[in-house]
């Protein structure tokens, strides 16, 4: 395993502020101020809620070079997405980018036409070769073609020294077992609904989707975990409640990145709005603004800031 600093906590992820189906870049910049000045362990560029899977690579490089710069200005530590369905722009991506200094890269493995475990092997130790001294987190979500079983991410963990984390789904108590057993010295990130299962079990953090609902009462969920375990547990009780009746509904016709920006919409901390880059669908303003209100009654805790 890594002797690297691995990675914890709740990070932030950035969202892309539409304008006429272009990214607003004032708002872009008013978004990363806002994230990093936030109480977020981190912020991260190019997941599912940034829309990673549609972006042009002059977008995704001026996006990169504003973070970076946003975030070292103020200190917060920054990791930034390298993913594409093929795996050499995604070396290229690294290439170009490690001059901006980030924390950490994000990866997830090939796409288009999903690899073998060696194959997987091949691309780690690939991306091992250009990060230096950079480490990686793999994006391992539940959507992927090919999801790693914990021994096979331990077997990749103990070969790319660079290698220190994943993204995934989490589990059950088994799960959890065996995550304790395998990965040693090495960083877990699970959903943002729940860490407060996960953590005392070996979860070491979350690239939440709580988050983006409201960055610092993510923030507050994570710690209260320590410090009151029941009250964490009734707030986190009622976060799937209200996932699971206002939201996960409108999955039947929106993606998980139009179901993110919803949650950041609602949530009503920064620049972002309900829209989606095309061809992708986002929620209605109407819709935004129920949930909103329901937000506000169901999980106060969350807009106490």
């Amino acid at each position: 395993m890594s002797n690297l600093d691995i990675p914890y906590g709740i990070w932030g992820t950035i969202l892309l502020p539409i304008k006429n189906n272009e990214i607003d870049w004032v708002a872009f910049k008013e978004q990363v101020n806002i994230l990093c000045d936030s109480n977020v362990y981190g912020v991260y560029t190019n997941g599912t809620a940034a829309e990673c899977h549609n972006q042009t690579e002059d977008e995704f490089d001026k996006l990169s070079e504003i973070v970076a710069g946003i975030a070292i200005k103020k200190n917060k530590k920054f990791q930034l997405g390298l993913s594409h369905t093929n795996p050499r722009v995604c070396r290229e991506r690294a290439k170009r980018l490690k001059h901006l200094k980030p924390n950490g890269f994000q990866v997830t493995l090939p796409d288009w036409w999903p690899p073998t475990f060696e194959e997987s092997k091949n691309f780690i130790m690939g991306m091992q070769e250009v990060v230096e001294s950079i480490y990686m987190i793999l994006y391992n979500p539940p959507h992927a073609k090919v999801l790693l079983t914990l021994k096979e991410i331990s077997l990749l963990a103990h070969q790319a020294k660079n290698l220190v984390g994943i993204k995934c789904a989490g589990g059950d108590d088994s799960w959890y077992q065996n995550r304790r057993e395998l990965l040693k010295n090495f960083s877990v990130f699970v959903p943002g609904h729940t860490v407060v299962f996960g953590k005392p079990l070996g979860a070491n953090g979350s690239y939440s989707n709580v988050a983006c609902l409201s960055p610092n009462g993510a923030v507050m969920i994570w710690k209260l975990i320590d410090n009151d375990i029941e009250k964490a547990k009734n707030i986190e009780s009622r976060v799937n409640n209200f996932m699971k009746t206002h939201i996960i509904p409108l999955a039947s016709r929106l993606s998980n990145t139009g179901l993110d920006k919803l949650l950041a919409s609602v949530g009503g901390w920064g620049p972002i709005s309900e829209k989606v880059l095309w061809p992708y669908e986002g929620a209605s303003f109407e819709e935004v603004k129920k949930i909103k209100v329901i937000a506000k009654q169901d999980l106060p805790e969350l807009f106490n800031d």
